[in-house]
């Protein structure tokens, strides 16, 4: 508690130091770009044209409280608990071809009864340090360490809910235009420890794609792209064996001011073991913002079919793989992955004068296949789904309150209700509802 104590002090006074040099910070801390305008430490010259370093970082600190996150199955019962994630970063262009970005990320847990899980702690670690070059207009080239995040976050995310965000290691080449941006990349992913500097860097390659998007001028953007990722162990209801799995899709959408549209579907196909991977997603969110409403707000209707493995033990699988997901996509914190699922998802959200922001959902979710079981937000397994017959796996309730002091200082707090159904009954005879309370605090520079 001392130490926690001693981290609010510390990102308290960061805070005071910091508050003029907001310039409306993105989710990646490497895509801001400043210039002579900027103030303070956002813009430092370095005496001649296009150089320049600049500073920036974020203090989080969440308290959750949990009741029955395993909804009996393990009598975890109640689970209160802090998290903790500060980052620093630097960003040195030494001219308008040559960039260098580094950050240091540290995440840290305390209280949970048993144990951080793999998103919440990680001591001290390089989050960024890669290398741009820029050999011709429109072109870059990326060497290091990097977060990636495309679409709507369903396949590729940085993850930003969870005290952890998702980093991998290689080279990407990026095209961009006003209208049209290709990447292609080439990654590997590390093994998380909680300590210093104690990642295990894999040196084979793991994942690897192109992703391109298009505008159309007053009808929308459309995504395309391949991607494929190398598991050498994986664990599916259908059994445990090496993937190699290859993933095509598109997707169509929209955001702004009145019909607000995002449809998105994909294939797998590859390995398993000695078998073979067919699996698919299909997506539709429609909505429709009130633009002349005070308030603005804002009413959708999400609908996912992800499929799940068709027959148990025959050797093939039909088991989608999100790959690396966002793992708020189906509510705030989900106990349940975007794996062998059905869901049918209402929700609303609204401005409350200037600073507040809120928003309501209701998630029902079905199990896809009744050959496959249940799976967590990140897609990895959770649960046998045999010998249970049952569809039905419950339904999550949530609201939650977004106040924004200014462009650096926020605070969130939710509450998120968990109806088992008739499937989490059935496998767990001394089934619990869910209740989850979290309020997060955060600051950025």
């Amino acid at each position: 508690m001392l130490q926690f104590l001693k981290s609010c002090i510390t990102a308290f006074l960061l805070l005071l130091t910091t508050l003029a040099y907001g310039q409306g910070f993105k989710l990646m801390r490497f895509d801001e770009k400043y210039d002579s305008t900027s103030k303070g430490i956002k813009y430092i010259p370095l005496g001649h044209d296009n150089s320049y370093l600049s500073f920036g970082g974020e203090a989080r600190v969440e308290y959750v409280d949990f009741h029955h996150e395993d909804w009996g199955q393990q009598g975890i019962g109640h689970n209160a608990f802090w998290l903790q994630r500060y980052d620093v970063h630097a960003d040195l262009h030494l001219t308008s071809y040559l960039r260098l970005f580094a950050q240091l990320r540290s995440g840290w847990e305390s209280g949970r009864k048993n144990g951080p899980r793999p998103i919440d702690e990680d001591k001290l670690n390089v989050q960024n340090l890669f290398v741009d070059v820029m050999p011709l207009k429109g072109f870059t080239l990326r060497i290091g360490r990097q977060e990636l995040d495309y679409g709507s976050g369903r396949l590729i995310s940085v993850r930003e809910g969870p005290n952890l965000r998702q980093y991998f290691t290689g080279g990407k080449i990026m095209y961009a235009t006003a209208r049209l941006s290709v990447d292609a990349f080439v990654m590997a992913t590390d093994v998380v420890n909680t300590g210093v500097f104690d990642n295990t860097f894999s040196k084979q390659v793991s994942f690897w794609g192109v992703y391109g998007k298009y505008i159309i001028p007053r009808a929308g953007n459309v995504d395309a792209y391949y991607l494929g990722i190398r598991r050498d162990s994986v664990l599916f209801e259908e059994g445990i064996g090496k993937e190699i799995r290859h993933t095509v899709g598109g997707r169509f959408w929209k955001y702004g001011g009145g019909f607000i549209y995002n449809l998105e579907a994909a294939y797998q196909f590859g390995t398993f073991g000695t078998g073979q991977i067919h699996a698919w997603t299909a997506s539709a969110d429609l909505g429709y913002m009130f633009e002349s409403v005070k308030g603005h707000p804002t009413i959708n209707l999400r609908h996912d079919y992800i499929s799940g493995d068709r027959r148990q033990g025959d050797g093939q699988l039909q088991t989608f793989n999100p790959l690396f997901p966002k793992g708020g996509y189906f509510g705030f914190s989900p106990q349940i992955g975007p794996v062998n699922l059905i869901d049918l998802h209402p929700y609303s959200n609204m401005s409350l004068g200037e600073h507040f922001t809120v928003q309501a959902d209701a998630v029902f979710n079905w199990r896809y296949s009744l050959q496959d079981g249940i799976y967590r937000p990140s897609g990895s397994y959770k649960m046998a789904g045999l010998p249970s017959t049952k569809r039905y796996i419950g339904t999550a309730w949530l609201a939650s309150v977004v106040y924004t002091l200014n462009k650096n200082f926020t605070v969130n707090t939710g509450i998120q209700y968990f109806k088992t159904g008739a499937l989490v009954e059935d496998l767990i005879p001394d089934h619990k509802d869910g209740i989850f309370i979290n309020t997060r605090v955060a600051f950025k520079f």
